[in-house]
């Protein structure tokens, strides 16, 4: 079983040492490398990784939406957010999204209760925040967008029933998927530090929000495995698929 990452950066990613574990815990022989793809390459390394027989890649910043574009079928989940993380190769390349139920499942984990009737509100409006107000939309939350780009707020708002971010009582929960060199303004940084949890979906090196808000931030660790755990699901139930065809 060949599998990859693809994305820039993927020097700090976590996920070859988590999928190298799934696959010990599988008892399956197999690999996991990360590859730097730059932004405009997607669909050549898609195109290269399927000719050298890998089972499925991974797929990170900047290019979900160009992984989109590239597959023959589509999971709701992608369809949905017009952006794809994960890949198998089979006689179609199918591509799917799992950083929404990655983020619903850490969220729920911390809270130790369903996202279900919770204010949240998700920061930025691009491949992985949309994922996001996708899962929560599914499962009953209250969402809020926030964004520099009025237009782009609205719109997001639109396609996941969410709302523009508040000017008063702001979410009590608030998910971060902006980059780790985002500034925030002074009136977001109070709200954010009169929420009741902030979670950065950055992690490692590349979590920075709590030395900018000064306070706890859960780093997007459990995010990350809860995605990468989904997506090595779905690699086994598309092998499963074909090996019973």
């Amino acid at each position: 079983m060949k599998l990859a990452l693809i994305g820039d950066p993927v020097e700090h990613s976590a996920s070859p040492r988590l999928q190298r574990g799934y696959l010990d815990e599988a008892d399956i022989d197999g690999s996991y490398v990360a590859i730097r793809v730059a932004r405009g390459d997607g669909a050549s390394a898609i195109r290269r990784l399927r000719e050298n027989a890998y089972t499925g890649c991974n797929v990170t910043y900047p290019l979900k939406e160009e992984a989109f574009e590239v597959c023959d079928a589509l999971t709701e989940e992608a369809r949905r957010v017009h952006a794809v993380n994960t890949i198998f190769f089979g006689r179609e390349v199918v591509g799917t999204n799992t950083d929404g139920i990655g983020a619903r499942t850490a969220i729920e984990t911390m809270l130790d209760e369903p996202v279900a009737l919770k204010r949240i509100g998700v920061l930025g409006y691009g491949a992985t925040a949309r994922a996001i107000l996708a899962e929560l939309q599914d499962n009953d939350a209250y969402t809020f967008v926030w964004g520099r780009d009025p237009e782009r707020v609205r719109e997001t708002c639109s396609s996941f029933e969410a709302k523009p971010w508040p000017n008063s009582n702001p979410p009590e929960i608030v998910i971060s998927t902006l980059p780790p060199e985002a500034r925030l303004s002074s009136d977001l940084v109070t709200a954010l530090n009169a929420a009741d949890l902030v979670m950065d979906a950055n992690y490692g090196a590349r979590s920075t929000l709590a030395r900018q808000l000064r306070r706890e931030v859960a780093a997007g660790d459990a995010m990350l495995e809860a995605q990468a755990r989904a997506s090595f699901d779905f690699w086994l139930a598309h092998l499963d698929r074909v090996a019973g065809a």
